[in-house]
């Protein structure tokens, strides 16, 4: 069964899902092995994902589908979902899946992520778990994108986040260098999510901070990310 690629039309304006496809139309080709250096805690976050048998699982942002193909690969029997508004990224997706030999188990779709729902796939049923690995610092719109993502979830369903942290800890010049060079790809670490996280990190599965505040990991519940534990405005 070939990797199904679900279209959808998306709502909010093109500009976004256009600037991806300028960004990485050629990056794509090269983005799994020059990411390894500096998107860290990725693997931490799903190697310890521990879904239920037969769990959905989401990713918002799924890029080249290289977090889905771990993932299909430890956990054999669970349904996975991709999103991205690159088309271009989808296409290294898709032929990546092909490769792995995954495309019974690996669904994409090309929405945005403020339009996350089972319909983008053809369904009805929720997700079980819902992650974002470094994408929430390349969503315009993070804070719906998130709230979105609660709603899409069924009973207990997770949502699970790896991503920038404020850099706090690190030298000073190789903070200002990093932060340089994310904003060549248009992406900005969320630093009042990560403050709201940390305020209410009591309401959390898990909660952590890497190394020198560079990036942090959640796992929680939708009930945890409810509107009193993250800024809605």
């Amino acid at each position: 069964m070939p990797a199904v690629r679900c279209r959808e039309t998306v709502t909010a304006s093109g500009n976004h899902a256009a600037l991806m496809d300028r960004i990485y139309r050629r990056q794509r080709h090269i983005y799994d092995f020059t990411r390894k250096y500096y998107l860290f805690g990725r693997d931490t976050l799903i190697d310890s994902l521990q879904p239920k048998p037969k769990a959905r699982i989401l990713e918002v942002g799924c890029g080249t589908a290289r977090n889905l193909v771990r993932l299909a690969k430890l956990y054999p029997g669970r349904q996975l979902f991709g999103l991205d508004a690159s088309e271009a990224m989808l296409e290294t997706a898709a032929q990546n899946i092909a490769a792995a030999g995954l495309e019974g188990q690996i669904r994409l779709a090309h929405a945005y992520a403020a339009d996350v729902s089972a319909k983008l796939f053809g369904e009805d049923a929720l997700f079980d778990d819902i992650f974002f690995s470094y994408s929430l610092s390349m969503i315009p719109d993070w804070k719906q994108a998130l709230r979105v993502a609660a709603e899409a979830l069924g009973p207990g369903g997770r949502i699970h986040i790896v991503d920038f942290g404020d850099l706090k800890g690190c030298p000073r010049l190789a903070r200002r260098a990093l932060l340089g060079w994310l904003r060549l790809f248009h992406v900005e670490p969320r630093i009042e999510l990560l403050e709201t996280l940390e305020r209410n990190s009591d309401n959390f599965a898990e909660f952590q901070l890497l190394m020198g505040r560079y990036a942090f990991i959640l796992t929680s519940v939708a009930s945890g990310l409810s509107s009193s534990a993250l800024p809605v405005a």
